[in-house]
């Protein structure tokens, strides 16, 4: 199975992404690179806070995802209230998971912040494959959300 190699896509997205500030121009083009580097990511894309403790779905690639999430509820609220990285090897198993799509088993879920350090957005990644993602994806994909959104 194919898995990321961050330092490339890391290049195209910069590449693609050089000089471009409209940030939801920024997340479509990065949740199809992001999509189509991995054969884990069966669903990437982005929730924007929108509101105060407001998520909505933003540009993603995969099957429908949830329109609205509030801050309170599942993972990626979890992402935006704490702002901590969210790695969730089984979702049934996290308190409060929103079942957008039966297909997932597990998901990383990491905080979106812009230049000035305010939350813009979460990146979510949901796979079809219980605990596909690590530590070491974390870092790579939180590393990644900050050269292109807080640069």
């Amino acid at each position: 199975m194919s898995r990321i190699d961050y330092a490339e896509t890391g290049k195209v997205i910069a590449s693609l992404t050089a000089g471009e500030t409209d940030e939801v121009s920024l997340m479509a083009t990065v949740a199809c690179e992001l999509h189509h580097a991995d054969q884990r990511f069966d669903w990437t894309g982005f929730y924007r806070v929108t509101g105060p403790e407001m998520l909505k779905i933003g540009p993603y690639q995969g099957g429908h995802g949830c329109l609205v999430i509030p801050f309170a509820r599942g993972v990626c609220g979890a992402a935006a209230r704490t702002g901590e990285v969210q790695l969730v090897d089984d979702v049934d198993a996290f308190p409060g998971h929103i079942a957008c799509a039966t297909s997932t088993r597990s998901e990383i879920v990491v905080p979106v912040r812009n230049k000035a350090g305010d939350l813009i957005a979460v990146l979510d990644i949901d796979s079809d494959q219980p605990a596909a993602f690590d530590t070491a994806d974390a870092e790579a994909l939180s590393a990644m959300m900050d050269a292109v959104f807080a640069r």
